[in-house]
C-alpha cells in the first residue's frame, strides 16, 4: 500500500514535529487544523467566526495538497472550546461541505494548543480519484 506524507509550504506545524496528514491509498488522514494564518499566528483572536473560517481554509489547503478537497471529506471531528458556538459551526459546515454531509463529531474541550485557539478540525477524506469512482 502506498503511504505518502502530505506537505504544505510553509508548514506552520513543522516546529511541533507532526505531519499535516497522510495519504494511505485513496484515504487521507488530516491532522487537526486550527486558525493559524499564513504568518504563523492565530487569526481572529477572540473572534470565533474568523477562527472557524481560517480553520476551514487551512483544512481545504491540506486536503488539496493531498489530492482531495472539502467535498470528499467523509468524517470530521470538530473541537470547540465553547459549545455556545455550536449553531455557528453547523452553519459553516453547511457552507463548506455538501450533501451528503460527512460523519461528524463535535466536542467541547477545556483548551487547545494555545489559550487563544477556539476551534480545531481533523478530517478523513477520500482522494479525488476514488471519489470519481463512486
Amino acid at each position: 500500500m502506498n503511504i505518502t506524507q502530505i506537505r504544505i509550504d510553509p508548514d506552520p506545524y513543522e516546529p511541533y514535529r507532526l505531519s499535516q496528514g497522510y495519504r494511505v491509498g485513496d484515504l487521507l488522514f488530516i491532522s487537526g487544523q486550527t486558525a493559524i494564518d499564513p504568518s504563523g499566528r492565530i487569526a481572529g483572536v477572540g473572534n470565533f467566526e474568523v477562527q472557524a473560517k481560517q480553520t476551514f481554509d487551512n483544512l481545504d489547503k491540506v486536503l488539496r495538497a493531498g489530492g482531495s478537497s472539502l467535498r470528499n471529506v467523509i468524517k470530521v471531528t470538530i473541537f470547540l472550546t465553547d459549545m455556545t458556538h455550536f449553531d455557528t459551526i453547523v452553519e459553516l459546515r453547511g457552507q463548506r461541505f455538501t450533501a451528503p454531509y460527512p460523519a461528524d463529531t463535535i466536542v467541547e474541550v477545556r483548551s487547545l494548543y494555545s489559550p487563544d485557539a477556539m476551534i480545531e478540525i481533523e478530517a478523513i477524506a477520500v482522494a479525488d480519484s476514488a471519489a470519481e469512482r463512486k
